[in-house]
């Protein structure tokens, strides 16, 4: 809104504001994003938990045998709400809020945060220890991926810029949807040089030359006359099962004090950079990687998504003093997945989102052994001691906090990996 404000105060002959042109940057309002954030989760998450304390909405903790648990009974839950408002708040303030891509983001943090949230409030205020059913969950993360799936597919202002070629033969042999004519740039040799914006299912794959694959490639298996309908299916079903599984990796990772919190800030910080070089047509050409316009704005909704994880960090590290609750991690889990998605690196997830990798599938693992092992020697066997991963930790008597550290090392070095991908082909 803020954007809008001042570009017109700088626009007007009549007013020109002088310093209201700074709001034109991208880089300021992403600034001011992460600042806001960080207040806004620090000054509102302290009166939200007085809050919480006075109406006595405490997490139930199950008894699992793990070291330090009952000091987190009655601890204040549903602090996602904190991370929620101090997402939205700035980007609604300091973003293009008309842009397709953050009309995108803010659905997906008001969605899944509103189905986390119905979950928590059966657990808090109707003692239903097992909260909203999980086909409901599904349904809501399949809701979600429905609507990014048909906006990224279909969507007219969701575009990739191609630049035209006339020694092979036009743009991609012209099988690429058109919308718009061309127009030029300048390189850095001054040159002159033609573009056009097309719609394409394309993503990222990393490591190999060009970057580039085409949904349409695997649609062929179904018939070159098949396409036009199996294409966007598949495309569908693929968003969907990422915000399925990213969103439950979050969900199932929030199981020790600050270890969500701080590995969903270090996936914003990555993600935040591909999307920044991706909008950004001078860093794309010389990366050589998929130039996506308009996708810079994203960077102001990483900046507030980021500053928000470590302002409520600040309130969730150990010893917690809040717990997210379902409402924030859903939340997270849905936002990191969307974000992976519009900016084209999907299949990049099992690199960026390790940490949520490696505990889903420690779940997976232990139930599926568990129920097999039951059936063929009558008495369940397990692989770890208790899944998800870092409660197998605890259950060897590492710490808390250690746990949490070496898992937000180990995303560290997953983003790194995932940002060299960029020049590594």
């Amino acid at each position: 809104m803020l954007y809008y404000l001042f570009k017109y105060l700088h626009d007007d002959p009549t007013i020109h504001l002088i310093g209201a042109g700074v709001f034109n940057y991208i880089t300021f309002r992403a600034a001011m994003a992460i600042i806001l954030s960080l207040v806004i989760s620090m000054v509102f998450g302290k009166r939200l938990i007085a809050f919480l304390q006075r109406k006595q909405i405490g997490e139930t903790v199950r008894d699992l045998g793990l070291q330090g648990e009952t000091q987190k009974k009655g601890t204040p839950t549903m602090g996602g709400l904190i991370i929620i408002a101090a997402i939205l708040i700035p980007t609604l303030l300091f973003a293009r809020v008309l842009n397709v891509y953050i009309v995108l983001m803010i659905v997906s943090t008001i969605w899944l945060g509103l189905v986390g949230f119905l979950d928590d409030y059966i657990k808090v205020f109707k003692k239903n220890k097992e909260g909203l059913a999980g086909r409901f969950k599904i349904m809501g993360q399949v809701g979600l991926g429905i609507i990014i799936g048909v906006t990224m597919y279909y969507n007219n202002n969701v575009v990739i810029s191609r630049e035209v070629n006339d020694n092979r033969g036009g743009i991609y042999n012209n099988e690429e949807k058109l919308e718009s004519g061309e127009y030029t740039r300048k390189d850095e040799n001054g040159k002159e040089r033609k573009y056009v914006h097309v719609r394409s299912a394309t993503t990222t794959i990393p490591f190999v030359k060009g970057h580039e694959f085409r949904y349409e490639k695997i649609a062929e298996i179904f018939g070159k006359n098949n396409i036009g309908w199996t294409t966007p299916l598949l495309y569908i079903i693929v968003v969907i099962f990422i915000i399925t599984a990213v969103s439950n990796g979050a969900n199932i990772t929030d199981g020790v004090d600050g270890l969500a919190t701080g590995v969903s800030a270090i996936i914003g910080v990555c993600l935040g950079v591909f999307a920044y070089v991706s909008g950004n047509y001078v860093f794309a050409d010389y990366l050589n990687i998929v130039d996506i316009p308009n996708l810079g704005e994203l960077s102001i909704f990483v900046g507030a998504f980021v500053g928000a994880c470590v302002g409520f960090l600040w309130y969730n590290a150990y010893p917690a003093q809040v717990f997210m609750g379902d409402t924030g991690s859903l939340a997270l889990g849905g936002i990191i997945a969307s974000l992976a998605i519009i900016v084209r690196k999907e299949l990049l997830i099992p690199i960026i989102c390790g940490i949520f990798l490696v505990e889903n599938i420690s779940v997976i693992l232990q139930v599926s052994y568990f129920k097999r092992t039951k059936k063929k020697y009558g008495e369940g066997r397990r692989i770890f001691k208790m899944a998800p991963l870092h409660h197998h930790y605890q259950k060897l008597g590492y710490h808390e906090s250690k746990i949490v550290t070496r898992f937000w090392i180990v995303g560290i070095i997953l983003a790194i990996m995932s940002i060299v991908t960029l020049k590594l082909q």
